[in-house]
Formats: structure tokens, C-alpha cells, sequence
């Protein structure tokens, strides 16, 4: 017994030693120890922020937003337009109105170079240089009109350098030349030189005669755009019959999309620019079950979006070939022939989740969808309608108390169920 007790005694004195010793150790390498614990800690935490980048949350809130389908389409420009061409057409075009400006019946639009003008415009503008010149060395000072002409002329001249249309350019043009007529009229009449200034005048006249006299003036037959933009398809691309556009004729073609019509300097044309049209050659679901007098969007090649609605319609094969008429932004277009665009079909605006936040149950046959809230770690089952969806969002609201009867729910039930609203926060299905 008291050798046992002996041995007991000796295990008790090796295992304080032990102690002891492993005491020291940890006091001794106590920093290294707690450098290390640390360590830990900051690699688990970078692991987990790691884990967080690589793996966003799978939450999302709910936000106010708005939806649409569409379809990426190219479109054939088709419009109501009149060549206006007349019988010098081979002398050029000097502009009066400018391209897409708009004009009424009977305006005039442009006009055709005299034969011989450059020269005869040469001529008229030497004979102005002697004439002023023949002024000049007149001693006797000009009577009132002719200082009232001086000022007229000037302030015109002054006003030229700050316009840029075409058509008061010409204007004002025309009556700085009618006025230094009339100046160098008065003068001749009342210097002593005025045989000579008459001479000069007369001969300006006659040569002024022949470059007006050789002009051919093209007026506007109708109301509309005026566009120098002429290329051959104004009576191929024409409105009369919209049932001729099918798939072959439109490729036969062979326009460029985005190709910009080239200027003319032989005719001008007339367009209607109340509406024109955009044929298109879809094969959506949506193109198979539209129906003309359907309402829909079309995005133009600018990012402008327009009211269109649906004029005629055909199916060739799989496709459907949809000619669109819209009223805005028709000048924009004057330009082309072939443009891309887009159909949307619909938008709808309201709160927008995301698809893969949606979950269904069956409700006495019936799909009813639903989300899941989360607030404060409690999840919360919230029944959705949807009302629109395209391929990853979907807009939605709360069923009504009496949808929710018609679905088969109790009165219970319904009184317990909450309703989605912005800024909730839902969990994203995996």
C-alpha cells in the first residue's frame, strides 16, 4: 500500500513537471502563439470575402422598373413622293429651298443654271465694277434716295455674313442688286457722266435679261419635304400597293442598309411628310399572331422611338412580311432607303424582379407564383401575379382579396398573407 501510494506521488511530481515545462513554453513563445492565432483569423476572413466576391449574395430588393420585348429588324423606307424634273436638267440646280425644308403648292423650289450663265454672270459682274467706279468719280454729292439706297444695300450686305439659308441668301441677293440698279439709275441720270452710266446700265440690263430670260423655275405640285435626294426607286418603292412586297422582291433590291440616297443635281422630288412606311421581314411569335391596326413601337436607326401602327400584312413560309406606318419623325428618314431598326412589341412598367426570383406552387390545379422575403433572417412566402415577363425580368403586383378567393384560398389565409412592395428583399433561386 505504501508502495503505491509512492508511485502515485512520483506520477504527481512528473506530471507538475510537465505542466511546469509546458507553461514555460507557452509563456516564452506566447507572441508567436497569439501572432498565429491571428493569422488564422485574417485568412479566414479574407476566405470568406473571397467567397463573397466570387459568390454575390443571393438577394436581390425589389425596385420600381420598366420592361419590353423587342425585335432587332431591317426595314424598307416606302413613301409618297413626286419627282419634280424639268426640261434643263442637264444645266445643274441651284437650290431655293433647301433639303427638308417644307414647302407648299406653288412654291418655288429651285431652278435650273441658264445656258452660258457663268459668262453672262462674269459680264454683269464687270459692268457692276465700272458702274461703281463711274459713281465714285462723281463730284456732285447723291440726293437723298440715292443715300436711303447706300444704307439699304449695306445693312443687307452686313446681314449676309450671319445667314445660312439658302433661300433669304438668294433673296437678299436679288435685292442688293435691284437697289445698286436703281442707285446707279439716279446717278446716271442726274451726273454729268449719266450717258456713260446709262450705257453701262443698259448694256447690264440686256445681259441680266439673257441670264433670266435662259432660267427655268421649278415650283412644288403639292405640299410637303423638299429633297434633292433622288435615286431611281421613288416609283418602285411606291405606296399604291403594299401587297407586292414580298421577301424576293425587297432582296432584288439589293439596297445597302444605312445607305444614305445620293444628292441629284438633275431633279428634285416632294415627299409627304405627314407618314411614310417600313416594311419588315419578322418571324417572331409575336409577328405571327399580330394583326393590322395593332399598336407597337419601332426604335429608329437615331435611338428615337415612335408610335407605329400595323398597315398590311402577309405570311410568306415562316415569315411574316409587316409594313408599319408611323407619322413622327418622318424627315429623319428622307435620308435612306434601308434602315435597321427595332419592333418593340410591348413595355410594361411597374415592380421589376428578376425570373430566377420566382418560384410556382399548385393551388387546386392552378400555377400561382411567388417569392420568398426576407427580413431580419425570417423568411416570408409572397404570393405574385405576373404581368409581363421577357427573358430575364418580370413585372409584377399583388393578387387582389377576391383573386385570391377565386385561386381557392381561405379567408384565414388571405387575411395572413402580406404583399410585395418596393425595396423587399428577396432570395434569388439557385
Amino acid at each position: 500500500m505504501k508502495k503505491q501510494t509512492k508511485v502515485k506521488n512520483v506520477e504527481n511530481i512528473d506530471d507538475k513537471k510537465r505542466n511546469s515545462k509546458l507553461i514555460r513554453i507557452l509563456k516564452k513563445h506566447k507572441k508567436k502563439i497569439l501572432m498565429l492565432v491571428l493569422l488564422c483569423i485574417i485568412i479566414y476572413i479574407i476566405y470568406v470575402v473571397v467567397q463573397l466576391i466570387k459568390k454575390p449574395t443571393d438577394t436581390v430588393y425589389v425596385e420600381m422598373g420598366q420592361i419590353q420585348e423587342e425585335e432587332a429588324a431591317v426595314g424598307y423606307i416606302v413613301r409618297d413622293e413626286t419627282i419634280i424634273k424639268g426640261e434643263n436638267y442637264k444645266n445643274g440646280i441651284e437650290q431655293i429651298k433647301t433639303e427638308g425644308e417644307k414647302v407648299a403648292k406653288g412654291e418655288p423650289i429651285f431652278r435650273y443654271y441658264s445656258n452660258n450663265e457663268e459668262n453672262l454672270i462674269e459680264k454683269i459682274q464687270e459692268l457692276d465694277t465700272k458702274i461703281d467706279e463711274a459713281m465714285a468719280n462723281e463730284e456732285n454729292p447723291f440726293p437723298g434716295d440715292t443715300k436711303v439706297l447706300e444704307d439699304q444695300i449695306d445693312q443687307k450686305i452686313d446681314q449676309l455674313y450671319e445667314e445660312s439659308d439658302l433661300g433669304v441668301i438668294q433673296d437678299s441677293k436679288e435685292e442688293i442688286i435691284n437697289n445698286m440698279t436703281r442707285k446707279a439709275k439716279i446717278a446716271g441720270e442726274l451726273s454729268p457722266a449719266g450717258s456713260y452710266l446709262k450705257k453701262l446700265i443698259k448694256e447690264r440690263s440686256e445681259y441680266e435679261n439673257q441670264l433670266n430670260s435662259g432660267a427655268e423655275y421649278l415650283t412644288a405640285t403639292k405640299s410637303g419635304v423638299i429633297s434633292y435626294r433622288v435615286d431611281g426607286y421613288e416609283e418602285i418603292l411606291t405606296t399604291d400597293d403594299f401587297g407586292k412586297y414580298t421577301k424576293e422582291f425587297l432582296q432584288d433590291l439589293n439596297l445597302k442598309t444605312g445607305q444614305i440616297i445620293p444628292t441629284s443635281n438633275e431633279s428634285g422630288k416632294i415627299i409627304d411628310n405627314y407618314h411614310c412606311y417600313i416594311v419588315c421581314v419578322l418571324n417572331s411569335n409575336y409577328a405571327q399572331e399580330a394583326e393590322v391596326g395593332d399598336k407597337v413601337k419601332l426604335r429608329l436607326p437615331s435611338g428615337n422611338e415612335v408610335e407605329a401602327s400595323i398597315e398590311y400584312k402577309t405570311i410568306e413560309d415562316d415569315d411574316c412580311i409587316i409594313t408599319f406606318k408611323i407619322d413622327k419623325c418622318v424627315e429623319e428618314l428622307i435620308s435612306y432607303r434601308k434602315i435597321s431598326c427595332s419592333i418593340i412589341w410591348w413595355n410594361e412598367s411597374g415592380l421589376k424582379v428578376p425570373n430566377q426570383a420566382i418560384s410556382t406552387e399548385d393551388k387546386n390545379g392552378t400555377e400561382v407564383s411567388y417569392v420568398v422575403r426576407t427580413r431580419i433572417g425570417y423568411e416570408d412566402k409572397i404570393l405574385v401575379k405576373i404581368l409581363k415577363s421577357n427573358e430575364r425580368y418580370s413585372i409584377v403586383t399583388k393578387y387582389t382579396s377576391e383573386e385570391l378567393g377565386e385561386l381557392g384560398y381561405t379567408s384565414q389565409e388571405i387575411r395572413n398573407m402580406s404583399s410585395i412592395a418596393i425595396y423587399d428583399e428577396i432570395l434569388i433561386n439557385k
